[in-house]
């Protein structure tokens, strides 16, 4: 694939589809971190070396683990809501990077089929459907890394020819990490997926997957701790830390092409789910005896649904598409625990601990009128039921109910004036939920908190090898209560207000040779504060992405990367500052038709960078007082990585 042979019009609602195919093809995705790295201006830090799900930054979000970004696998929610970790947790772990077709994104609330968290943006990953060949790939590097991949095709040519695909993939992961005190981190995957032609009209899709992974973690320390040399900069407080998790899950689509043109998607999909994580924020901030670990754990089932009617007619030259669809997931969460506990397993008193079940039912109709091939219009309406219910095991087993709706309403409009250029407006409500402890508490009251955007862009081609997207957007947030699944508390927030520039570039002077640089600004506040007490706390302000990628038609390529990030507030009045980075990683590979051998380095200059951090109240042991201060999670040292992979 060529820049020269991109082409910006597509369909309504994919202003950003032009710069996904573009960059995954030409740049591709080497481990599972830059599977959200694909969306430009999105930020993403590790707090636990690579068990946890990672903490996301995007259009002046600070997203935790998922609260402000829908993210789904084939269709299926990664998002889990009521965690025990915090709402909307996404661990994408369970995904092998080499099975990923496209990563497809929208920024902001516009798109009606996309409901529960999707206030900054959502991120859809498809897995491909069959394997061009076999492979197995072993890669080993610093810090006794070490990682073995296999995907196999399981059906021959004959059924390639009957329209059928059937194929495995696994994956072990090992590695000790760059920290003083090794992980032992260890994740094994398994995928499986069957796409087939059934019928003249219908196509079926079956994918199985499990995961499991286990680890030990050094935590968040403080800078005090790391300035008088107490702890080394990779050091630890409590090297007790870690937790496993694990995921199965299997995923059934049908399409079907009906007589008339039109087509009927159905899915249904089950997940079974462990988490068990072991933390320490505070040190001995609330108990000088014991300590401050807590143990967050849950079981939980997630079963759903989601269906889809489409078809487009014309009246005279004006083309008509209709969508309806409807859906529902239901989330059975036993035994959700935050404990606090000593050596991991001795309870020490328990805070919050219980049943969960909460069902998301929702419906939505899309109009996408395309007037003429220079202009198009898309109007959408969602409606979304929750019904939460929490069975309080520290209450005698009461049962606490709770039921919120709410209705999105989507406008897009189009302007083409030519396949190489397009302008478009974006406006939309969207909304995240709360957790269902929190829902149960309010009685169903401020538990779907809207968000209302608006985007004004274009996607630019002025010559056959540059592209350019740039987009002017504002989000209001309305006043909304935040669950802390830390520590079993509610914070409330008020009023917010963002706006900002997202600006991209994709370059390729030489066929062999694409550059690429994605910046990001925005400006974030809460309403209902003082001026100078109203910083949204790590809300990114300015970001960067780029790099340089070269391919040679004898099998060379290889990509030089930077990521820079901006200091940013890390409470409300800004008297802390989470600081910035610069890092750059580096990606050089020879490919062959048989086998490929490659060379990874993160950090390539071996700078010392905080990856998380945060404003927290501690008190290390036999300290007098408590200090608030910056605590953070040190990102990787210089770590080189080689990879050997054979296709068959």
């Amino acid at each position: 694939m060529q820049l020269q042979d991109v082409t910006v019009v597509g369909k309504t609602g994919e202003e950003y589809k032009t710069i996904s195919k573009t960059d995954i093809k030409l740049r591709g995705i080497n481990n599972s971190q830059e599977i959200l790295r694909m969306v430009p201006g999105l930020f993403i830090g590790q707090h636990q070396g690579g068990g946890k799900a990672e903490q996301i930054f995007v259009r002046g979000f600070d997203c935790d683990h998922g609260t402000d970004i829908l993210i789904t696998a084939d269709g299926m929610p990664v998002n889990l809501v009521s965690h025990a970790h915090g709402q909307g947790y996404a661990d994408m772990h369970f995904i092998i990077p080499e099975t990923i077709e496209s990563v497809d994104f929208q920024k902001g609330t516009y798109n009606v089929a996309k409901g529960n968290f999707t206030t900054s943006c959502f991120v859809d990953i498809q897995t491909r459907n069959a394997l061009t060949n076999n492979t197995v790939k072993l890669e080993a590097g610093m810090f006794d890394t070490y990682r073995a991949l296999g995907m196999f095709n399981l059906l021959n040519e004959k059924a390639k020819a009957k329209q059928q695909s059937l194929y495995v993939a696994s994956e072990y992961a090992y590695s000790n990490g760059f920290f003083d005190a090794p992980q032992y981190f260890n994740r094994f995957n398994f995928f499986a997926k069957y796409n087939g032609k059934i019928s003249k009209q219908s196509y079926a899709t079956l994918s199985a997957s499990t995961f499991y992974s286990k680890w030990n973690a050094s935590g968040q320390i403080p800078d005090r701790a790391v300035e008088n040399g107490m702890i080394d900069f990779y050091g630890a407080i409590d090297d007790t830390e870690g937790g496993k998790t694990a995921r199965t899950n299997i995923n059934a689509r049908l399409t079907t092409t009906l007589p008339n043109g039109s087509v009927f998607k159905n899915q249904i999909y089950f997940t079974s789910y462990n988490f068990d994580l072991i933390s320490n924020f505070t040190y001995f901030l609330e108990d000088s005896i014991n300590g401050d670990q807590i143990r967050q754990k849950e079981h939980r089932t997630l079963v759903g649904y989601n269906g889809s009617y489409n078809k487009t007619t014309y009246l005279n030259n004006t083309q008509f598409t209709h969508e309806m669809g409807i859906g529902v997931r239901h989330d059975f969460v036993k035994n959700l625990s935050l404990a606090h506990t000593v050596d991991k397993d001795i309870i020490v008193n328990r805070l919050s601990y219980g049943n969960v079940h909460e069902t998301n039912a929702f419906a939505y109709f899309n109009e996408s009128i395309k007037f003429s091939e220079k202009i198009g219009l898309n109007a959408g309406l969602r409606f979304d039921q929750f019904i939460n219910n929490y069975k309080d095991h520290l209450l005698n087993d009461t049962l606490q109910k709770a039921a919120a709706a709410i209705v999105s309403p989507k406008l897009s409009l189009y302007y083409y004036p030519n396949k190489n250029n397009q302008f478009y407006v974006n406006v939309g409500k969207g909304f995240h939920s709360n957790d269902t402890r929190l829902c149960v508490i309010e009685n169903g009251r401020k538990i779907l908190p809207p968000a209302y955007a608006a985007d004004i862009g274009m996607v630019l081609k002025p010559t056959k090898q540059l592209l350019v997207h740039a987009a002017f957007w504002y989000l209001w947030l309305q006043q909304e209560f935040v669950y802390v699944g830390d520590a079993a508390i509610v914070e409330l927030s008020g009023k917010t207000e963002r706006k900002g520039i997202d600006f991209s570039v994709r370059y390729e002077p030489v066929a062999s040779l694409y550059l690429d640089v994605d910046i990001n600004y925005a400006h974030g506040r809460m309403l209902e504060e003082a001026k100078g007490n109203d910083y949204i706390p790590l809300a990114p302000i300015w970001s960067s992405t780029g790099g340089v990628t070269y391919k040679t038609k004898k099998g060379w390529n290889g990509s030089l990367r930077y990521r820079w990030l901006s200091n940013r507030p890390a409470n409300e009045d800004y008297s802390l500052t989470a600081e910035g980075y610069f890092v750059n990683d580096v990606v050089l590979n020879y490919t062959t038709k048989k086998y490929e051998i490659g060379l990874t380095i993160n950090n390539l200059f071996n700078v010392k960078w905080k990856e998380t951090q945060f404003a927290t109240e501690s008190r290390l042991k036999n300290e007098p007082a408590p200090v608030e201060e910056i605590h953070f999670t040190p990102g990787t040292k210089f770590a080189a990585k080689i990879s050997c992979s054979i296709f068959f």
